[in-house]
């Protein structure tokens, strides 16, 4: 039993869903562990897949993009609306790996990452977040690639969870997937769209999941992420308060802040403590 659960924690298969990574956006802390992060994983013998969105500010030439034809084409549906799905995938060569991007012309384009320059957050902020999340999690699925954990960065990933334990729940290649969320000091200052809770439903999501986003501000966002996942890590040294008090009243994993030259032995100790509790649970 010790020597199958090494070995296959050894093999478990990690999927980094980011906000942000660096080069392709400017550094910052979770931009850097949106970068460095999966390397450390994968050079402990894992094997990753990360994504990140293709905002309208990275430079595809500079940063050698290209789009991935047997992955895109699909099309998702959002408030009665078409919105076609396309994949692009760029190279870190001096850490070998590979970054998916989720691309689309209605929500990606725009040269501002969240709000514009007057510093108003884009009113769509809401559909780009439901297009992100179920664009990454049916670009997995035709990659034939079946997650041990997935690992959410920022709060643009925060309807993963959401999807995975509902929309997702008898998809063979997730239905024993370990997800951990991530809280950073990114909180956005006013709610999301309030039609937000009715755009995002699809099959399995019921109005009991989403009820706390009647009012969807940053707190009642990360509050259901959280709920819907296995465990969180708080990954700035400071955080919101009202999500710090949250996080202290369940009874889940959580691993406490660490470090830069911490956080990927911390973090891979707690992938391995989570897969642990898959193999018992198995």
């Amino acid at each position: 039993m010790e020597r199958f659960s090494f070995e296959f924690m050894e093999q478990a298969k990690i999927l980094f869903i980011s906000q942000e990574i660096t080069p392709y956006l400017p550094e910052s802390e979770m931009s850097k562990i949106g970068r460095y992060l999966p390397q450390g994983i994968q050079e402990k013998g894992r094997e990753i897949r990360t994504f990140m969105p293709k905002y309208g500010s990275i430079n595809e030439r500079r940063n050698q993009l290209h789009e991935v034809i047997r992955l895109s084409g699909m099309n998702l549906i959002i408030d009665d609306t078409d919105h076609p799905l396309i994949i692009k995938v760029a190279s870190i060569q001096s850490a070998r790996m590979q970054v998916y991007f989720i691309d689309n012309e209605d929500y990606f384009h725009r040269k501002s990452v969240f709000a514009d320059e007057d510093g108003e957050y884009f009113q769509d902020n809401d559909e780009r977040a439901i297009f992100f999340a179920r664009g990454v999690l049916e670009t997995v699925r035709k990659l034939r690639w079946s997650p041990d954990v997935v690992h959410c960065h920022g709060w643009i990933t925060a309807l993963v969870p959401l999807y995975l334990r509902r929309a997702f729940m008898d998809d063979p290649l997730y239905n024993n997937s370990k997800i951990v969320y991530s809280v950073y000091n990114d909180d956005f200052n006013k709610p999301l769209n309030k039609e937000f809770k009715e755009k995002l439903r699809m099959e399995g999501v019921n109005d009991d999941d989403v009820s706390g986003l009647t009012n969807p501000s940053f707190e009642n966002l990360t509050k259901l992420a959280i709920e819907m996942s296995d465990a969180a890590i708080i990954g700035s040294p400071e955080i919101n308060k009202s999500i710090q008090k949250y996080i202290n009243s369940i009874k889940k994993p959580v691993l406490e802040y660490k470090p830069e030259e911490e956080y990927i032995d911390a973090y891979s100790d707690f992938y391995d403590e989570l897969l642990m509790q898959k193999v018992d649970e198995d």
